[in-house]
């Protein structure tokens, strides 16, 4: 399993919350806001620890969504593996063999229909849902993606990621230190 059975992933926008949650005994962990001159910092740090560090593409402050920016983060960051919304970063991820993860938001009809032609097209290793308050919703993408779920986004209580990990979601994405320190979350 991807997540290795890790119910929160946490997810981090700034370099002090950072380097406290390498401290942490968490495997998988998300890098949100970054500026592209400690990206290729914040990865190393984390793959001296022995994380498995996943960086949010699309909210890198200072670089493109291109094809170039791709070949950039999969060449020279080379994190463990990246989240974003755009097909062609998920596809050149993919292609260098690092674990993809679409993002996809769940505003209306429209959104989903836009969320699944992209999961046919670029086939990620998983799916991370926002906003994850929706069970229904994701038993829905659950069952159409057939990757691993990740619910994240306005989930702020035990009892919200409770309700969506009992609706199949395989973890919950979060930048709340209050879930982290669940016994449950690791």
């Amino acid at each position: 399993m991807l997540m290795d059975g890790q119910k929160i992933i946490p997810a981090v926008n700034n370099m002090k919350s950072y380097e406290k949650l390498l401290e942490q005994p968490f495997q998988n962990l998300i890098i949100l806001d970054s500026h592209i001159s400690l990206i290729a910092t914040m990865v190393q740090m984390g793959k001296q620890r022995h994380k498995h560090v996943f960086v949010h593409t699309d909210l890198i402050q200072g670089l493109k969504n291109d094809l170039p920016a791709a070949d950039f983060i999969c060449q020279n960051i080379r994190p463990y593996g990246i989240i974003s919304t755009r097909g062609n970063m998920l596809e050149v991820g993919k292609k260098r063999g690092l674990v993809t993860v679409q993002r996809m938001f769940l505003l209306d009809s429209r959104s989903m229909e836009t969320g699944y032609r992209l999961l046919n097209q670029a086939k990620p290793d998983m799916v991370e849902l926002l906003p994850g308050l929706i069970p229904a919703l994701i038993k829905e993408v659950i069952s159409q993606a057939h990757v691993p779920v990740i619910a994240g986004g306005l989930i702020r209580t035990e009892h919200d990621a409770r309700a969506a990990l009992n609706a199949g979601a395989s973890a919950i994405s979060s930048s709340n230190m209050e879930l982290w320190n669940q016994p449950w979350a690791h």
